[in-house]
This record gives structure tokens, C-alpha cells and sequence, in this order.
């Protein structure tokens, strides 16, 4: 487990080798996680703070839904300033299970487009 560090803050974060795909598949299941994982995805290397997704949940909720993909190992967050900055893991997703991003990416758009939802 390592920890991500700015500002005096520290998060928890595992380390490539103690990824599971249990836990990626379990935090890709939630349709407000996945969404998370688009929007990170669509923008390479992307930084953004929680606030930025817009999530239609409350706080804590929220709140919950990123602990779980940090935990996971799909997303890796820092705090720049008051702002807590989430960024996928592609690299190391795609290391350790290659094309699973991209097929759940894939197959995550084609649903939408089949059910004319944006999530």
C-alpha cells in the first residue's frame, strides 16, 4: 500500500501487485462509479476534483463511491491545495489485465447508446 502526499494529507493506495480483479470488477459495477471511470478516461492523464463529476448523490455517497475505486486501485487521488484530485490507473490497469478497461469502456458506451443515456 502506498500513500499519495501533498499538503500534509496522505491516501492510501495499493500497490500494483495488490490489485484484484474482484475488487476492479466490483468497483466497475456501480453505474455512478462508472461513470467516474468514463469522464476520467475520456481525458488522457486527467486530474479532476470530485465536484467535477456532478455525481446526483449526496456528499457522503459520493464520498464513498471514490474510496471505493481508490481502494479498488482504478482511480489514484491527491490533495492539491483544499481540492482532493482524482486520475485513473490506466498504466496500471492495463498492465495487469490488458484490454479489460477498454472492453468495460467499450461495452459501458455501447450500453448508453442502446439506452439513449448519457451514464
Amino acid at each position: 500500500m502506498t500513500t499519495a502526499t501533498a499538503s500534509g494529507r496522505t491516501l492510501a493506495h495499493p500497490e500494483p501487485a495488490d490489485i484484484r480483479l474482484e475488487a476492479v470488477l466490483h468497483a466497475l459495477a456501480d453505474p455512478m462509479r462508472m461513470r467516474v471511470v468514463r469522464d476520467l478516461a475520456r481525458e488522457e492523464g486527467a486530474e479532476f476534483s470530485c465536484s467535477h463529476f456532478g455525481l446526483p448523490v449526496t456528499k457522503s455517497t459520493s464520498t464513498h463511491h471514490f474510496r471505493v475505486l481508490r481502494e479498488s486501485g482504478v482511480i489514484r487521488q491527491i490533495y492539491r491545495g483544499t481540492a482532493k484530485l482524482s486520475a485513473l490507473r490506466r498504466d496500471d490497469l492495463d498492465a495487469l489485465f490488458p484490454g479489460l478497461l477498454d472492453s468495460v469502456l467499450a461495452a459501458a458506451t455501447h450500453q448508453a447508446e442502446r439506452l439513449g443515456t448519457d451514464a
